[in-house]
C-alpha cells in the first residue's frame, strides 16, 4: 500500500535538509519522491563521476526531482533548469536553496524497509530492500 505526504516548502529552505527532517519526524522506513516542482536560488549538486561539488548561483527551475527516503538512508537525484532553459542533472546535496517554493509529494511504501548496504562491487552504500512483517 502506498500512502502519501505532501509538502510545501517555503523560500530559503533547504531542499535537502527539509528532505531529511521529514523523513525524520515521520519516520519514514522506505518511500520516495512521486513529484516536486519549484525552484532555487542556489543549487550544490555533484555531477556523475564527480567527487566535488559543483555550486550553482541564479534562478533555477526544478523540473524534477527523485529518489528513495528512508531513515536508514536516503537517495536524491535532480534536474534544474537555468533561465534559458539549460538543464543540469545530479546527485542532490546540502545547500540548494529554495527561491519560491517546493511543492513535493512523497509516496511512502508500507510493508517496505529501505536499508543502504556497502557493496564492495560499487564502493557504494546501496539500496537493500527488506519486507517488514507485522507481529
Amino acid at each position: 500500500m502506498l500512502n502519501t505526504i505532501s509538502i510545501r516548502l517555503h523560500p530559503g529552505q533547504d531542499l535537502l535538509s527539509e528532505l531529511d527532517r521529514i523523513v525524520e519526524i515521520e519516520n519514514i522506513e522506505a518511500a520516495c519522491i512521486l513529484t516536486c516542482v519549484g525552484s532555487l536560488t542556489k543549487a550544490n549538486l555533484r555531477f556523475a563521476n564527480q567527487n566535488q561539488p559543483t555550486e550553482m548561483n541564479g534562478f533555477f527551475e526544478i523540473v524534477s526531482l527523485t529518489g528513495v527516503m528512508s531513515r536508514h538512508g536516503s537517495h536524491y537525484h535532480i534536474a534544474i533548469a537555468d533561465g534559458k532553459g539549460q538543464t543540469f542533472g545530479a546527485h542532490l546535496l546540502e545547500g540548494c536553496k529554495i527561491y519560491t517554493t517546493a511543492e513535493i509529494v512523497i509516496g511512502v511504501c508500507s510493508g517496505t524497509r529501505f536499508l543502504r548496504t556497502f557493496d564492495p562491487q560499487t564502493g557504494y552504500p546501496e539500496l537493500e530492500i527488506e519486507t517488514v512483517t507485522k507481529d
